[in-house]
Order: C-alpha cells, then structure tokens, then sequence
C-alpha cells in the first residue's frame, strides 16, 4: 500500500473520530416538563429549551428579577416553553441587552430542583436594519456577547 493511502485513511478515520465524539456531546431540545423528568432520572446533560418571555395585558414583559446594585451575575426570569409550561430560570450573568425585545429565546442547561440553571441564551429578535429578517445573539454565563447574526 502507498503512502498516500496510508496518510488518507489515517485522515479518514480520525475525521469519523471527531464526528462521533462532538455528536456525543449534542444536546436536545426538550420542553420543562420533559426537562424536569430528565433531571428526577439523574440525567444532568445541557438541553435546549425554547420559549417566550410572558407578557401582561399592556404587552409588558413580566417575570424579571435583576439588580446590577445587589447582584450583577444574576439574572432571573420567567421563560413559557411552547406547550405552555412556565418555569423559573435563573443566568448566572448578567442581564443580557435587549433582553425584552426577545420574540422567541432558546435557554441552553439543565433543571437544578424546580428552577432551570441556563448557562447559555439565545435570542432570536426583529431586526432593527432589516425588513422581516430576524436576528439571533448568542449569550453565554460568565463570556461576552459574541454578537447578533441574521437568519
């Protein structure tokens, strides 16, 4: 056998190595309730869940708790997954911008009791440049804003 053949199955095989391992480490999307099931079988792994932020009558986001004067890296509110479940999540960061105009949040951790301990945020907001377009931010606890992204 060439070396080059050699060289291009040892390049195969430890490409299918990368994809097997980071497929391993890929959480789910699940809703509170499925999460808090998950979490009463012992099963810690990150998941996403999605939601929105609950509104009251005036269309005013409801359900915030942050204090930068008593706490700067913590964050509460309350997130309604898409079949209407509300639970208490709870971001070790600070708050993140804009965090209200949010239409659709995607919370990325795991259930800790009867709370959700997100360490990542995914905001999915309208566009403030362009027409019908949204744009997602990605926040993560105790990191930077890495910056919005069209889609």
């Amino acid at each position: 056998m060439k070396l080059t053949h050699l060289v291009g199955l040892l390049t195969i095989a430890v490409a299918i190595g990368i994809i097997v391992s980071t497929a391993g480490d890929a959480s789910t999307y699940v809703n509170f309730t499925q999460a808090t099931a998950m979490a009463q079988a012992g099963d810690n792994d990150l998941i996403h869940v999605v939601g929105k932020l609950p509104k009251n009558s005036k269309r005013q986001v409801t359900g915030l708790l942050y204090d930068p004067r008593f706490d700067p890296n913590r964050f509460e509110f309350t997130l309604t997954d898409l079949q209407g479940v509300r639970c208490q999540c709870i971001y070790a960061s600070p708050k993140p911008q804009d965090f209200e105009r949010a239409e659709q949040i995607v919370v990325i951790g795991s259930m800790q009791g009867v709370t959700f301990a997100v360490q990542k945020i995914l905001l999915k907001c309208p566009s403030k440049y362009q027409q019908g377009k949204l744009e997602t931010t990605e926040f993560e606890a105790g990191s930077r804003q890495t910056g919005p992204r069209p889609i």
